[in-house]
């Protein structure tokens, strides 16, 4: 008996899709892109394209730097 392959539907990039820019003043969109560790959520997880996931993480690291966002988990 075959198995059929299991199929994921290929994520759309929300920033293409919604055309709306990345800030790193907006905290609350970039937590999104966090794990609980403070860890950048990858690419091929998000589903974000190549060009906006490199803003993506420019921004975040923008904010952590000017203390908006933790650079780690907090304890």
């Amino acid at each position: 008996m075959e198995r059929g392959r299991l199929f994921q539907r290929r994520r759309v990039c929300r920033f293409c899709q919604e055309s709306m820019p990345i800030d790193f003043k907006d905290v609350g969109l970039l937590r999104n892109f966090l794990t609980e560790r403070g860890r950048i959520v990858p690419r091929r997880i998000s589903g974000n394209c190549m060009r906006h996931q490199r803003e993506l993480t420019i921004a975040i690291k923008r904010a952590r730097t000017i203390a908006m966002l933790a650079f780690s988990e907090e304890h």
